[in-house]
């Protein structure tokens, strides 16, 4: 059994720490697997998503590995889902007098209809955020809106997720969505198209860099003739059960104050998800790995979550956030950390917790001492779109680790290409010690500087983060204004 540091004093909790983290730090360097299972799942069951037989395997996989690890508090949390499934889609663009269609490559974006066959003039939305749709609403109902995934030419602005474009477009009376991939090398993306998880009613589909740039150069030829595209497509959905893969360490002194720590092990079907999110979620399994191997017992429980639906529409996490709120455990839960593409980590970011902020900069501190090469850079932002998300709408305070990946891998965000060859093993390694070392610091600390907010203090909050508009156009704004 390791030794836990207390806080009575700073030279008392440094060398404490730094103790245990070098433990820790020699443990991942000499017996890390978080490469290795992620390559070996990655062959043996290839795609995981949600609802599929492969994200069953997922789930199996993962509870079997931290059985074998030696957790004996195993389980899984089951809940129902919407299990979406591409089928065909075709896209053809044509002049409105014209009979000279033109066929675009094209992938259907996730929670489309299971069928859908509409014809409507393209206007040409921009990025697709407020402001741009505002721009053309007198001229959007009952056409199909052409926008871009991503930013372009728009220094400054705060980007949209797809499903949050997708949500004005519907909102502004679209019949369908056309989006441009900002990517070269004719990369189509996929992904929810969806803010709630649940089927839009319009189809909505995905084109690469170029396709955009001919399809755009096409508009502007044909100013007198307004183009036409016509979608196509049939889908699947149809509710099924996926679940949860929990492994639970508990504490010694605050059994009943709760870290959860969580990635997504589910992934889309286009390539295996090694980047999204296997770096995440198999750091995830090698960090509970490593507590075991160390027979680690922090003060607080632990608890190692795979969460299944993220890609869907967060519904693991958010079936997990509901079961705790309606049980009455939400106050349990003193802190969330998620690993979602986190790759070789640099800092800590307090996800809007000021009063953390120092917390966290002692921590990288000694995190240096064991290994100079941490950066121990400071940010304090939140964001949205992960499993972190129903957490921290419910006043859960969240850390996150501050880490970056190369536009070659940011390229195969949710594409074909995401594959294990992108995975740097000595970053994954990284992700494994620093975080491990973060985690244990939070479970065993004598007291954390912050608290759940109350339902006014987490509107506030929000709202200082910027985080309003968007979840206002996702339905989740749960607060009247």
């Amino acid at each position: 059994m390791l030794t836990a540091f207390t806080f009575t004093g700073p030279n008392n909790r440094r060398s404490s720490l730094e103790k245990v983290f070098g433990k820790i730090n020699e443990e991942v360097l000499k017996n890390g697997k978080a490469y290795t299972t992620l390559a070996d799942a990655s062959q043996q069951i290839g795609h995981r998503l949600t609802g599929s037989p492969n994200g069953s395997k997922a789930e199996t996989y993962a509870y079997d590995l931290l059985r074998s690890y030696g957790f004996k508090e195993v389980r899984y949390e089951p809940f129902e889902v919407e299990s979406w499934m591409r089928d065909t889609v075709t896209l053809s663009v044509v002049p409105n007098k014209s009979d000279n269609f033109r066929d675009l490559k094209v992938v259907s974006l996730a929670h489309s209809p299971v069928s859908a066959h509409v014809r409507g003039e393209i206007i040409d939305v921009g990025n697709g955020l407020e402001g741009d749709f505002g721009a053309v609403k007198d001229k959007i109902k009952g056409k199909i809106a052409l926008v871009n995934i991503g930013l372009a030419g728009a220094k400054g602005a705060r980007n949209l997720h797809r499903s949050e474009k997708t949500a004005l477009a519907i909102q502004h009376g679209a019949v369908g969505v056309i989006m441009v991939n900002l990517v070269p090398g004719d990369v189509l993306l996929t992904g929810t198209a969806s803010v709630t998880g649940k089927l839009i009613p319009i189809p909505a589909v995905c084109i690469s860099y170029e396709s955009g740039v001919a399809l755009r150069k096409w508009i502007e030829e044909e100013k007198e003739d307004k183009l036409h595209a016509v979608i196509d497509m049939t889908n699947k959905s149809r509710k099924i059960r996926a679940r949860n893969v929990v492994a639970t360490l508990r504490g010694t002194d605050f059994p009943n104050e709760k870290i959860i720590i969580g990635g997504h092990l589910d992934s889309w079907d286009l390539a295996t998800g090694a980047i999204d999110n296997g770096i995440g979620s198999f750091s995830v399994l090698d960090i509970a790995r490593t507590f075991k191997a160390l027979n680690i017992k922090p003060r607080r429980t632990i608890e190692f979550v795979m969460f299944m639906g993220e890609e869907q529409g967060l519904l693991g996490s958010k079936a997990m956030a509901s079961a705790l709120k309606n049980s009455g455990q939400m106050d349990k839960v003193r802190y969330m950390m998620n690993l979602d593409m986190t790759n070789n980590p640099g800092g800590i970011n307090a996800f809007g917790r000021e009063e953390m902020v120092s917390f966290f900069k002692s921590i990288g501190e000694v995190i240096q001492k064991v290994d100079p090469a941490f950066a121990n850079t400071s940010a304090n932002q939140a964001g949205l779109h992960s499993d972190h998300q129903p957490f921290m709408i419910e006043g859960i305070p969240v850390v996150g680790m501050s880490g970056s990946l190369t536009k070659e891998v940011l390229d195969c965000y949710h594409a074909n290409c995401d594959r294990i060859n992108l995975v740097n093993k000595d970053h994954m390694t990284n992700t494994v010690r620093y975080t491990s070392m973060v985690l244990y610091a939070l479970a065993d600390a004598d007291d954390i500087p912050t608290k759940r907010l109350d339902d006014t203090k987490t509107r506030d909050y929000l709202i200082a983060q910027g985080l309003r508009t968007p979840l206002q156009i996702a339905n989740e704004w749960r607060w009247k204004e």
